[in-house]
């Protein structure tokens, strides 16, 4: 049997951790191209897609991620599309992505007074303007720290990308566990992996809320 020391496990853990980051940057980008569409939409004054919407955002955060995942690799191989883990694994975080920030954001704007809106429209802008030049800053401020926040469930939200065969960082450790035979050594690694990719940004979001609540106060 080959023999395994403590720099391989380590090394496979960091390489396999790159396509953690990689795939959390791209869900959260994709999701955030998914979400900008959506959001305008449900600021219309249009009946039918704020339904559309309200139905899409409670299936994608109604339902588990890995349900999602097996629907992203499975469902869409019965139409006879041959779909990679990767793909797969992009998809179902996308749409699973945006469901969320939808909810953050929607929610950013709508804090904001409703007075703003009026005084912006007596002034004569329209609501592009308003959105852009008024709102979208404010509500960016807002948004923020809950966005930094739900990143850490994005990364976290990876590992189940295991369940479909997308080799990151938990698969890399079942992996390394089958040839090791060292369950605890390789999962402790595992655990301070995620560890150290969601703490930074934890400890970032709480300090983001603070920075704004106080500037909110004064």
């Amino acid at each position: 049997m080959m023999a395994f020391t403590d720099w391989d496990i380590v090394r496979n853990l960091l390489l396999a951790a790159r396509w953690t980051v990689l795939l959390s940057l791209i869900a959260f980008f994709c999701g955030t191209l998914v979400t900008l569409p959506l959001l305008l939409l449900r600021m219309s004054r249009w009946k039918w897609p704020k339904r559309f919407i309200s139905a899409y955002v409670a299936l994608f955060q109604g339902t588990p991620l890995l349900m999602q995942l097996f629907l992203a690799f499975f469902g869409i191989a019965l139409f006879g599309i041959d779909v990679s883990p990767w793909t797969a694994a992009t998809l179902a975080l996308t749409l699973f992505t945006s469901a969320f920030l939808l909810d953050i954001w929607y929610g950013s704007i709508r804090a904001l007074p409703k007075g703003q809106w009026e005084a912006c429209r007596c002034l004569g802008l329209s609501f592009g303007q308003t959105l852009c030049r008024v709102i979208a800053p404010q509500a960016m401020r807002i948004a923020v720290a809950p966005t930094v926040g739900f990143s850490v469930q994005v990364i976290k939200g990876t590992a189940l990308a295991s369940i479909i065969g997308f080799v990151e960082l938990t698969k890399a450790g079942t992996m390394l566990n089958n040839v090791t035979f060292e369950p605890f050594k390789v999962f402790a690694l595992v655990a301070l992996g995620y560890f150290l990719l969601c703490y930074p940004l934890s400890r970032y979001s709480r300090y983001l809320e603070k920075k704004f609540n106080a500037a909110h106060h004064h």
